[in-house]
């Protein structure tokens, strides 16, 4: 039943790609998208330039020269291959920018006979937006311990941690315009395999470059989608 909700949320995400406004939003989302990527690249090359040296030699990436390679096209591959690992703060930042406007889209098609949802003060966003990026962020540092000790199950551990950090952030957003954040975490706790399940296949998209650029905005949707059809229940 589960997994059966979760695909109909995610094929009724795609199925309105057509929509001028949810392209609108889906463009814009995905310019902003290689925009934080670039620059969290150039924040994360930064780090390994002052921690190692001018330059190293990477796995699968071969010899870097840090910033300098960022004025070369040799900085495209650099930038996908680290989008693997990079790209879930990236998408944890771009779902708290864009969700209200992602999910008013998808609502006027699909739930129009909702009122106007309230629209989230700027600074409690802002605190959201930092808390929940700050939680992945040191999530993923800690889990670089497990992957050291459990190195075959580490894409595994990947997808398991962040699919469930994701589903938790992008639900409870998108529940918390309808319901307010007493009701969305309560939502979250009652249907916790399902929104971890759905984090689990938003983020196994994420770790293929390209194909990720598009996951965040897309995730939105469907996780509006999962908000409303859980919260009928």
């Amino acid at each position: 039943m589960a997994l059966g909700v979760i695909l109909s949320s995610f094929f009724a995400a795609l199925g309105q790609l057509g929509d001028p406004r949810f392209r609108r939003v889906l463009l814009l989302g995905l310019v902003l998208t290689v925009a934080l990527l670039v620059a969290v690249t150039a924040a994360f090359l930064g780090f390994l330039q002052w921690s190692v040296g001018e330059e190293a030699t990477l796995p699968l990436i071969g010899q870097v020269t840090w910033l300098k390679d960022l004025l070369t096209w040799s900085s495209v591959g650099v930038m996908l291959i680290l989008s693997v690992f990079l790209m879930v703060p990236v998408a944890s930042a771009i779902t708290s920018m864009f969700l209200e406007d992602v999910a008013d889209a998808v609502e006027a098609v699909h739930y129009p006979a909702l009122p106007p949802a309230p629209k989230t003060p700027f600074l409690e966003a802002v605190v959201d937006t930092i808390s929940f990026l700050g939680v992945i962020i040191v999530a993923n540092l800690l889990a670089l311990i497990l992957y050291a000790f459990f190195a075959p199950l580490a894409l595994f551990i990947f997808w398991g941690m962040n699919g469930f950090l994701l589903g938790r952030e992008y639900f409870t957003l998108a529940a918390m315009r309808r319901v307010g954040r007493e009701k969305a975490k309560e939502l979250r706790q009652r249907h916790m395999l399902t929104i971890w399940i759905a984090g689990v296949l938003m983020a196994m998209p994420l770790s293929v470059p390209l194909v990720n650029l598009l996951i965040p905005i897309i995730g939105a949707a469907t996780f509006t989608h999962i908000f409303h059809r859980l919260e009928r229940r």
